[in-house]
């Protein structure tokens, strides 16, 4: 099978829009939370989001091609622009060359709202506008990036909730490793308006520390009390290793293993056998063992039974050994369906250089988180391996081990 590598990537983050921004934003333990009045103003328990500068593609972007993209195709462009410009692919190498599409994305809120507020007040369809059915469907992403970029390979969205992204970059590389695709940009993007997530409010699934944005998000700790959301888009360039050497292209690192799992239970609660089950699998198609694992990016949200759960998962696999785990949500809040991706590049930030971002406002460990190596503060440390969880609901989890190149 064919050995598949990272040649490119690119981020829109409240961590920051360019690689540089989001790396030290991680080794400085700055958070992306903020508190929007006007989230408080529409009802919501919780005023706490994440955010990011919406693009303006105004002389970038035709104004033919801007009115199908709904705001997270945005954020999908503009890293999807630097990805492919980070690995070198050009519009002359992609009119050439099959290059692949595969991108997280499960949901399109605003422009569904809009299109059905225009049906009930104008009783005219013809006003909902041309580009509505384009950006509501789920996937607008990657029907737009595909006609921007004139890509023309595999082509799909996944949707899998919160671990779409990376189901995206498994599903990428293994289009690559069977030898249909050389080339795949995977990635994920997420809305961050409050129409895309007020129905996670209304089941009190965010944290009301409101007096506190940056306290808020608190993975692993005792006193967590809810997830914040969060968005905007990452991308990964993804292909097989002789065609990034042939090439003669950057290589980042290698994806040595792919697992994923259903957790055949409860629609939101997730339970301790199929993050496990998704672990193993992961280490077993990637032929190394936990002992050769140098960092964990964990999924857990902040959420009492979901970070309870993957503790329990993660010691079971990992045991006593001494592997440090930290979730990156503590600075992000939870991207939802782009988190996947933008876990493995942050986690890919700190490899490359030698530090692990701390779990902020990890103060008090309960029963199972004390069980780990959590640093709630940045550590510096080398190491050339490690293993990003992503779990959604509906029982969907995905684990990605990447290697040092």
């Amino acid at each position: 099978m064919n050995r598949v590598v990272i040649t490119g990537m690119g981020i829109w983050s409240c961590l920051g829009t360019t690689l540089d921004e989001v790396r030290d934003s991680l080794y400085n333990g700055k958070s992306g939370i903020i508190f929007d009045q006007a989230r408080k103003d529409m009802g919501f328990r919780s005023a706490l989001t994440g955010v990011v500068p919406i693009p303006n593609l105004k002389g970038e972007l035709a104004r033919s091609q801007r009115v199908y993209m709904p705001e997270q195709a945005q954020y999908a462009y503009c890293s999807t622009r630097d990805a492919l410009k980070d690995a070198g692919l050009d519009a002359d190498f992609i009119a050439a060359n099959e290059v692949g599409l595969i991108f997280g994305n499960d949901s399109s809120a605003v422009p569904v709202v809009k299109a059905v507020d225009t049906m009930r007040e104008k009783k005219d369809t013809t006003l909902c506008g041309s580009g509505a059915i384009f950006q509501s469907m789920n996937s607008t992403v990657t029907m737009n990036l595909d006609c921007i970029f004139k890509l023309k390979g595999m082509n799909m969205t996944v949707s899998a909730a919160c671990a779409s992204g990376s189901h995206a970059i498994g599903l990428g590389a293994l289009l690559i490793q069977n030898g249909l695709q050389d080339i795949v940009v995977c990635g994920g993007a997420q809305e961050i308006n409050p129409f895309a997530v007020g129905s996670f409010d209304g089941i009190s699934a965010f944290s009301t520390r409101e007096d506190a944005p940056e306290k808020a998000s608190r993975p692993f700790d005792r006193d967590r009390d809810g997830l914040i959301p969060s968005g905007g888009a990452a991308t990964i360039v993804i292909e097989s290793y002789e065609s990034a050497v042939r090439r003669g292209a950057h290589i980042y690192g290698e994806i040595l293993g792919y697992g994923f799992s259903g957790n055949g239970d409860h629609i939101s609660s997730p339970n301790v056998d199929g993050p496990k089950r998704s672990l193993e699998m992961a280490l077993r198609r990637a032929g190394v063992s936990i002992d050769e694992i140098g960092y964990i990016n964990a999924h857990a949200t902040s959420t009492h039974v979901g970070d309870t759960n993957e503790a329990k998962a993660i010691y079971a696999v990992v045991g006593d050994r001494k592997i440090e785990v930290t979730s990156t949500k503590s600075q992000t809040g939870h991207e939802m369906w782009m988190a996947g991706a933008s876990e493995v590049i942050y986690s890919m930030l700190m490899m490359k250089n030698d530090f692990i971002a701390g779990n902020l406002n990890f103060e008090n460990p309960d029963e199972d988180s004390a069980k780990l190596l959590i640093p709630a503060h940045r550590i510096e440390k080398k190491f050339d391996t490690f293993l990003s969880n992503s779990f959604g609901f509906g029982g969907t989890n995905s684990t990605l081990i990447v290697k040092n190149l």
